[in-house]
């Protein structure tokens, strides 16, 4: 997932979902140095279809307590986790708010998706998405 504030506030990266090599979703919890999205964001799945994207607000978050913003990062995980057959990245930018969620073209997914994580984190809405070019 995205920026993320330690304690000493230095923005770090975490990634939470990557695609590994045999098409299922690897979950980690690495820091690295903050690198754009535009550059971490994948565009096309294994076969070379591209892939949709859409993003989402969650008013507040990086003002939540730290035990409110653990609650709403497990919810998104066990979201991202259900549709891991789909989703192929996902990044949380901490400090601007934001999730980024990169998905394979599976018709439907990118309404059932965004609903699903509303269900679990309500305040969290859908600002922009993008279907996969055909």
């Amino acid at each position: 997932m995205g920026d993320f504030e330690l304690n000493n506030n230095k923005p770090q990266t975490i990634k939470a979902l990557e695609s590994s090599q045999n098409d299922a979703l690897r979950t980690s919890l690495s820091l690295e140095p903050n690198t754009p999205l535009w550059q971490r964001v994948p565009t096309k799945d294994e076969t070379g279809q591209y892939l949709g994207d859409f993003m989402m607000v969650i008013p507040g978050l990086k003002k939540k307590s730290a035990e409110s913003r653990k609650q709403i990062i497990n919810a998104l995980s066990s979201v991202l986790e259900f549709y891991e057959g789909t989703v192929v990245f996902a990044d949380l930018n901490m400090k601007m708010n934001l999730l980024w969620v990169s998905i394979k073209p599976v018709k439907g997914m990118m309404i059932e998706i965004p609903a699903a994580i509303i269900a679990s984190v309500p305040e969290a809405k859908l600002i922009s998405d993008r279907p996969p070019d055909k």
